[in-house]
C-alpha cells in the first residue's frame, strides 16, 4: 500500500539531513551552552548559527531572534509579553475570529483578566476587512495580532498593507503576526513590512518538533513568561534545546528564497491547483473553501453529506493522511471555529477535510489520493 502524506499543515516529515544532524548533536554536542568549557562553547556555536540563519532568511538582525519551545509558546510570549509590559498605555487589544487556537485562547484568557478584546469578523474566504480594522484601532489599543496564512483555509492576509494602516491609525500600537504557516512557504519581510513581532516553528518546515522562534523588533521590551536562568537575553529562561535548535539549520538551508516576483512556492501551488482541478472533476459536489489566491500548500474542501472524521480514517486505511482541520483541536468534538467564523453551513463543516501539501509531494501521489477519496465517497452516495 502506498503512503501519501498530505497533512503538512499539522506537521512535516523531518528531512534526512535534519535527523542526521540532530542525532550528531545529541551524540557529540551535548554540552550546556551556558557552560564555559569547550562542550558548552560548541553548543553555543550551534545556537548562534541557527539564529544567524533565521535572521538572514527574514532579513533581520540575529539579536532580534529568540528561541522558544514552538509556535504556541512564541505566540503566548509575544501577546502576553506586550500586554503585561505596556498595559499602562491601554488595555484594548485586537485579533480576528480565524486565528490559530494558541492566539485565540490567549486573547480569551486576557479578556478574563480585564483586557478589552475586539475579534474582527472574516468573510467567506477568511479575509478580514482592513477598513473595519482601521475603525477599530483606538488611542488605547496596544496590540493587534493577525495570522498571515490561515492554518485551515490558506487565506493570505496582506500584512504590509495592514501594518501601514495600523501605524497610521496609532503608531504606538504593536503588531504581532503568526507566520507559522507562511514561513518558508510565502514571501515574508518583517523589517520591510514594519512587523513588530513574528512567530515561526521548525516542524512546519521539515525540522524537528518542540522548537520555534520569535522575532522581536529592537526597542520592544516584552515581559518574560518563563524566568530563571536568564537565557535568550532574559526573555526565555531555561537551558536551550540545542538538538532542536540544531534541527533548524539543515531545514533552513533547504528553504527556497522568495521575491516580490515569486511570492510563494510555484511548484507546490501547481500541485494545489492540479488537485483542485482533478477532485472537482471527479467529485462535482465538492466545495472548495480556500480562496483561489491563497497559500500554495493548503486546501480546505467540503463534501456535503459525508463526515470529515470518517473520511480521515477511511483514507488512513488506504495510506492517505489528511486532517479535518487544525491539529490542535482535532481530538475535540467542537466544530472548527474557523469554518464557523466564515459561516460555512453545518453540513459542509461536517464534511470538511484539509489537504496540505509539501514540495516533496508528487502528482502521482495526488492522483492516488484523489482515487482513494473518490472510493471513500462512494460509501455515502
Amino acid at each position: 500500500m502506498q503512503e501519501v502524506y498530505l497533512d503538512n499543515s499539522a506537521t512535516t516529515k523531518p528531512l534526512t539531513e535534519v535527523i542526521d544532524y540532530v542525532s550528531k548533536v545529541l551524540t557529540n554536542n551535548y554540552g550546556n551552552p551556558s557552560s564555559l568549557h569547550n562542550k558548552g562553547l560548541a553548543a553555543e556555536k550551534i545556537i548562534k548559527e541557527a539564529r544567524n540563519l533565521i535572521a538572514a532568511y527574514l532579513k533581520t538582525d540575529p539579536e532580534e531572534i529568540y528561541f522558544t519551545s514552538g509556535g504556541t509558546e512564541a505566540n503566548n510570549l509575544a501577546i502576553r509579553g506586550v500586554c503585561y509590559n505596556y498595559s499602562n498605555r491601554g488595555k484594548h487589544i485586537i485579533t480576528t475570529e480565524v486565528e490559530h487556537p494558541s492566539v485565540k485562547e490567549t486573547f480569551l484568557a486576557l479578556e478574563e483578566e480585564g483586557y478589552e478584546v475586539t475579534f474582527l469578523k472574516a468573510d467567506q474566504e477568511g479575509y478580514i476587512s482592513i477598513d473595519k480594522l482601521a475603525q477599530t484601532i483606538r488611542e488605547d489599543t496596544i496590540l493587534v495580532s493577525i495570522i498571515h496564512v490561515n492554518n485551515e483555509l490558506g487565506t493570505i492576509h496582506p500584512i504590509s498593507k495592514i501594518t501601514e494602516l495600523i501605524k497610521k491609525s496609532n503608531p504606538k500600537t504593536f503588531f504581532h503576526v503568526d507566520t507559522v504557516q507562511s514561513f518558508g512557504k510565502v514571501l515574508l519581510l518583517p523589517a520591510d513590512w514594519g512587523i513588530d513581532l513574528l512567530t515561526i516553528s521548525a516542524h512546519k518546515i521539515h525540522g524537528p518538533k518542540g522548537i520555534g522562534a520569535l522575532y522581536v523588533k529592537k526597542g520592544i521590551d516584552l515581559k518574560a513568561q518563563i524566568i530563571g536562568g536568564g537565557q535568550e537575553n532574559g526573555l526565555r529562561s531555561g537551558t536551550e534545546n540545542v538538538p532542536g535548535i540544531a534541527g533548524f539549520i539543515p531545514a533552513l538551508k533547504k528553504l527556497p528564497e522568495y521575491t516580490v516576483g515569486k511570492p510563494y512556492d510555484l511548484s507546490v501551488n501547481e500541485l494545489k491547483n492540479y488537485f483542485i482541478e482533478k477532485i472537482t472533476q471527479k467529485c462535482p459536489t465538492a466545495h472548495i473553501n480556500s480562496p483561489r489566491e491563497g497559500a500554495p500548500h493548503i486546501v480546505s474542501i467540503s463534501f456535503p453529506g459525508a463526515r470529515g472524521e470518517v473520511l480521515v480514517h477511511g483514507l488512513e486505511s488506504e495510506g492517505v493522511f489528511v486532517s479535518t482541520g487544525s491539529a490542535c483541536h482535532s481530538k475535540s468534538h467542537e466544530k472548527s471555529h474557523v469554518l464557523r467564523a466564515i459561516k460555512l453551513p453545518p453540513e459542509k463543516i461536517d464534511g470538511t477535510i484539509r489537504i496540505s501539501f509539501s514540495r516533496y509531494n508528487t502528482r502521482q501521489e495526488i492522483n492516488y489520493a484523489i482515487s482513494k477519496i473518490s472510493e471513500q465517497l462512494k460509501l455515502y452516495f
